[in-house]
């Protein structure tokens, strides 16, 4: 097919997607959606009452890089644990941003834990949670009334208290908790999730309440990435504000393929200019989720937390155990963040291939590699010699860290954008 076919599909796809401008959203000291990065969150599974245990494990997964936390609340007391969890995590200094997740009959679990987080998260299929009956027949005009006066009443003291203490609210819908109304009226589809989040953001934005965001979750990804395409349009249609959104693939369980299933449901819309927070949900301790959120980000240019490594596949012309050797350039240089670096086989393809990194390890004939500052060739020498020449070649330009001073540099870069997002938020 040609390329400028004018007949196909593809034919009126934007080279490059800009990101969807958002409502700027303040969840504690983190600012999402705006102009401001991509967030990464996640959720802990300590239970919610061992308050020891979850002050750790919040305590360390905000260390690992989790801007924002979630923490599950089923019931009145768990809600006022979070009050105490909130309290002992500021004592000690640990300002990461904390949510509330509300489900089942939440209302007044979501109005009193509203007190204490950053950050509240309903869920719009259970908020008023009503037994599914099996009902095939369509819901009358009057019925629909009722059940949408039910959730208003309900909200209502939710947003008063959000709106009191200036907190955000997450209207979070799940693909496999819908409510049977919805079920009944639109199906198990994409469109019924859409129009799930949409009444209670009527109901929101009827009170003068706009900070809020969405998610529309699925454990299968081609719905996932329809409800969210749907939800933004959708938004637009009805002149409503462009709320940032949330996104992830729920139930996506473990392992490799949980991994895949996350990354191209989420940097699929990324790449689409969609979205303002992440989290990928693994059956596993959630600290593995954090590495995931952060290469997706970096894959698609969206932050940078790690240095990028280039490296060819290798082939019958690569002049080295290329795996080894990757191995060896990464393991000495894998602390200097922000640096882009190509370790590549052979000199046929490897100076062009890596052209855009900051240093180039490229293999020649005779156990020989030559060493490359951006596209130029620096010199020459023995394999073996390779590593040491490449980490004096970083040392004199002024680029290279010790590992201790370069998880110091890091920590000032993130306390930095802290500080900013937290000024900002507050304009």
């Amino acid at each position: 097919m040609s390329q400028l076919d004018l007949n196909s599909p593809y034919a009126d796809l934007p080279l490059v997607f800009p990101r969807r401008r958002s409502r700027p959203v303040r969840v504690g000291n983190i600012t999402v959606g705006g102009d401001h990065p991509v967030v990464v969150q996640s959720m802990i599974t300590e239970e919610t009452r061992n308050v020891n245990g979850c002050v750790r494990q919040i305590t360390e997964m905000a260390r690992k890089g989790a801007e924002i936390v979630r923490v599950t609340t089923p019931s009145m007391m768990e809600a006022h644990c979070l009050g105490e969890i909130k309290t002992i995590l500021r004592q000690r200094l640990v300002d990461v941003p904390l949510v509330a997740d509300v489900h089942h009959q939440g209302s007044d679990i979501a109005a009193t834990v509203a007190a204490f987080v950053d950050k509240v998260r309903i869920n719009p299929g259970l908020f008023v949670f009503r037994k599914p009956r099996g009902r095939a027949e369509e819901y009358s005009a009057d019925e629909i009334a009722d059940e949408q006066a039910a959730i208003e009443a309900s909200l209502l003291p939710v947003i008063q208290v959000c709106k009191e203490r200036d907190i955000a609210m997450r209207i979070g819908v799940n693909h496999g908790s819908l409510a049977e109304r919805m079920l009944v009226t639109h199906g198990d589809t994409p469109q019924g999730m859409v129009e799930s989040a949409l009444e209670y953001l009527r109901i929101c934005e009827k009170h003068g309440y706009r900070n809020l965001i969405i998610s529309l979750k699925a454990s299968r990804v081609p719905i996932m990435l329809a409800a969210n395409r749907l939800m933004v349009r959708r938004l637009e249609e009805e002149g409503m504000e462009p709320y940032p959104l949330h996104l992830g693939v729920t139930e996506a369980g473990d392992g490799q393929y949980a991994r895949v299933k996350s990354t191209t449901g989420i940097g699929t819309l990324l790449a689409e200019g969609i979205g303002d927070t992440i989290r990928v949900s693994l059956s596993e301790d959630p600290i593995h989720e954090l590495p995931v959120c952060y290469e997706i980000l970096q894959a698609l240019g969206l932050r940078k937390t790690q240095v990028e490594f280039i490296a060819c596949p290798s082939c019958g012309r690569t002049k080295f155990d290329l795996p080894t050797v990757l191995n060896q350039v990464r393991n000495a240089t894998n602390h200097l963040i922000g640096l882009d670096i190509a370790v590549m086989g052979c000199i046929v393809n490897g100076p062009g291939e890596m052209a855009d990194a900051d240093y180039g390890y490229v293999g020649k004939a005779g156990g020989l590699i030559t060493l490359y500052r951006k596209k130029d060739p620096i010199k020459t020498v023995p394999q073996e010699q390779g590593v040491a020449e490449l980490i004096g070649l970083i040392k004199s330009d002024g680029m290279w860290r010790e590992p201790a001073q370069a998880a110091e540099s890091l920590n000032e870069s993130q306390s930095l954008v802290a500080e900013e997002k937290a000024h900002s938020g507050n304009h």
